[in-house]
């Protein structure tokens, strides 16, 4: 049995912080794209609804494990050569833009129609009214499905491995091959995911459980 010692936790924490890069850069990036999927799903075009819920539709109606091979070897078919981080990246921005632009589309149609009908009759063009008016709030509705999805962002990292990228998921297995010691190193492991994802769920109930008082 090998000797869990100060390189093999260095390297676990070589693994987190590609977990959590990966995390930010699908989260920033399918925020940016999620909100162009949301506002065509509530667009008044018919062609860029149906287009929006089309796509949300594949994402959400496969596997992410699924996504990441077709986007990592769909790209290399192409003869594109690309680094597995950057698959890996753009695989997970598609899929947390077609969350996102849903969850926040959820939270654009609950705005009442009222707002928008004031904001209309103020003379506001759809960029100011959207910027000004309507997104705060939907924003807002939709901050506890926000938080919750990135929740499952980060644990969704793990999947990453399949094409060779070491996150903290990884680099806890190929640690745990080296030392022997499994329930050891994915017992840190699995702290280490706790420690991330536990205040960010705590968060989002109680952001929820505020506008559940603030409805009544």
């Amino acid at each position: 049995m090998g000797v869990f010692g100060q390189n093999e936790m260095l390297f676990l924490l070589q693994g987190l912080k590609w977990t959590l890069l990966l995390s930010a850069i699908g989260f920033i990036g399918g925020g940016i794209f999620g909100l162009v999927i949301a506002l065509a799903r509530t667009s008044g075009r018919s062609a860029l609804r149906k287009t929006a819920a089309g796509y949300i539709s594949v994402f959400q109606g496969t596997p992410l494990l699924m996504q990441l091979f077709v986007v990592y070897y769909g790209i290399a078919l192409l003869g594109v050569s690309i680094e597995a981080w950057m698959a890996v990246a753009i695989a997970f921005t598609l899929h947390a833009s077609a969350f996102l632009g849903e969850i926040w589309r959820g939270g654009i149609q609950a705005i009442p129609r009222g707002q928008t009908e004031a904001a209309n009759a103020l003379g506001l063009h759809y960029i100011s009214r959207m910027k000004d008016v309507v997104l705060p709030q939907a924003l807002k509705v939709s901050l506890p499905a926000t938080v919750g999805f990135l929740v499952q962002l980060i644990k969704g990292t793990s999947l990453a491995a399949i094409v060779g990228f070491i996150e903290l998921a990884r680099a806890g297995q190929i640690v745990s091959n080296q030392t022997y010691r499994p329930l050891l190193i994915f017992g840190i492991v699995g702290a280490i995911y706790f420690i991330i994802c536990w205040p960010l769920s705590l968060y989002g109930a109680r952001l929820e459980n505020r506008m559940a008082k603030a409805v009544r």
